[in-house]
């Protein structure tokens, strides 16, 4: 059996300051990146840090209905057993939007032996860095997300609709990329995400407003913590979804909740630090380290191995489209958004790669594991990238417009994510997939009836 997992200086804080709680929530991510867990009386917490919480091991490939996957042998196969799920250290944070006082607890999940259950997903991502680790290098990561806002009442054919501006009283029609004036507008929630981000430690940065009505991005400060930027992406979210709840609104990290406007993105911005904290990206357009190169030359190697994990559901291919700022081509260059791996502008010494192709419905933790992942074989490998490309990638590469079927074959085949994020991941996450795609593809939809029914 594993010791007792200790509060870290930053729990113990938080627990000074927050003794009136009544409540935690005790939260476990599963490979969709759906919140699972349960809720505890405050009492209970120091029994959670002394001996952790049993939880069932079915919990981690649960698919996105919410029903067990029994095809990843969590199941019935096991008796649907628990599993000690322990508390993840300095994640200990207290929910604003709360109706009681509460605080809100990360937790990781353990295999019979004790050890870090090797399909949860932090885990996953926690792999990949200990082969960092081992060459005595520290990635960098921020993560930026796109999300809508959004009508909490469908309309009257269940799709999801625009919000009402507050400031106008009509509804959001306007795209204005980067408005103010829309930022203005919607200042109520965007300042009651900030507190929220301020009251739980979420380093957020900057908000804008995105390429279509009701669409905004948050973007996280960068973290030579890879684990703890995921973490912050994965509480972001939360925040986000829960301000908008409590101000008569709902937010949507769906890949592509409207046929004819932008999909959203999780965009991920990685540099490499060495031992002496020099960023091995270091360089210019001119003479880009070499490292950079072949790190870019790995993101583009491994892209259709990983694409399940970028694009996971099957709405994330809706968001493939030509023009929309999503990559169509594993291509890359520098200060240019229509490529899929860009090396933003910046001076020298903050040199990074920003990652465009996941979406904002992918999982965090498991989207930077295959960046990282990919980006580290690629610098062992020495990866050629080819040259940059300038300019409008759409009309100089031919699109590989990617297909779930296609992904989910190709992942559970990949001995790439065998090798680089395990085999436990490769079955349990691949499993979920399938089960989910076979699921979809057997659901007749209003399209078909109106298409066919009447005329074949």
């Amino acid at each position: 059996m594993s010791t007792p997992i200790a509060p870290s200086a930053d729990d113990a804080r938080v627990l000074a300051e927050h003794g009136q709680t009544e409540a935690v929530e005790l939260i476990l991510a599963d490979l969709n990146g759906i919140l699972r867990g349960k809720r505890i009386a405050f009492d209970a917490l120091g029994k959670v840090f002394e001996q952790g919480v049993c939880l069932p091991m079915s919990l981690i490939g649960t698919d996105i209905t919410g029903n067990t996957v029994e095809e990843t042998g969590l199941g019935y196969d096991i008796g649907d057993a628990d599993r000690v799920c322990r508390p993840v250290p300095g994640t200990l944070r207290p929910v604003p939007w709360a109706r009681v006082p509460t605080l809100q607890l990360l937790l990781g999940m353990e295999d019979l032996s004790g050890a870090p259950f090797a399909a949860h997903p932090r885990q996953v991502l926690s792999a990949v860095l200990d082969r960092y680790a081992a060459r005595g290098w520290t990635p960098v990561l921020a993560v930026e997300l796109e999300f809508y806002l959004l009508d909490a009442q469908l309309d009257a054919t269940g799709h999801p609709r625009t919000p009402i501006n507050p400031a106008t009283g009509t509804r959001q029609h306007a795209t204005q990329v980067y408005a103010l004036q829309d930022l203005d507008d919607f200042s109520a929630f965007t300042a009651a995400v900030t507190a929220a981000c301020r009251t739980q430690g979420i380093p957020a940065d900057t908000a804008v407003a995105e390429y279509a009505p009701g669409q905004f991005e948050v973007n996280l400060h960068h973290r030579a913590d890879a684990l703890a930027a995921c973490d912050d992406a994965l509480m972001l979210k939360r925040a986000v979804k829960a301000v908008a709840a409590c101000q008569g609104m709902q937010a949507s990290f769906m890949a592509k909740p409207f046929a004819h406007h932008a999909g959203s993105g999780m965009h991920l911005h990685l540099s490499v630090l060495d031992g002496e904290g020099r960023n091995l990206f270091h360089g210019t357009p001119e003479a880009p380290a070499p490292a950079l190169l072949h790190a870019i030359g790995g993101l583009q190697r491994h892209v259709q191995d990983c694409m399940l994990i970028f694009a996971p559901h099957a709405n994330s291919y809706r968001r493939f489209v030509p023009n929309a700022f999503v990559p169509l081509h594993p291509c890359w260059g520098f200060n240019n958004r229509t490529v899929a791996m860009r090396v933003p502008y910046s001076d020298p010494a903050n040199t990074r790669i920003e990652h465009r192709i996941a979406g904002a419905d992918a999982n965090p933790y498991l989207v930077a594991a295959a960046v990282l992942a990919a980006a580290l074989d690629g610098i062992e490998q020495a990866m050629d990238p080819g040259p940059p490309l300038s300019g409008n990638a759409y009309a100089q590469r031919a699109p590989q417009e990617p297909y779930w079927r296609q992904s989910v074959e190709r992942f559970l085949a990949s001995a790439f994510v065998a090798e680089h994020l395990g085999t436990t991941f490769r079955h349990v996450f691949g499993q979920q997939k399938l089960k989910e795609l076979r699921s979809f593809e057997r659901e007749i939809t209003s399209l078909e009836v109106d298409w066919y029914l009447r005329h074949v």
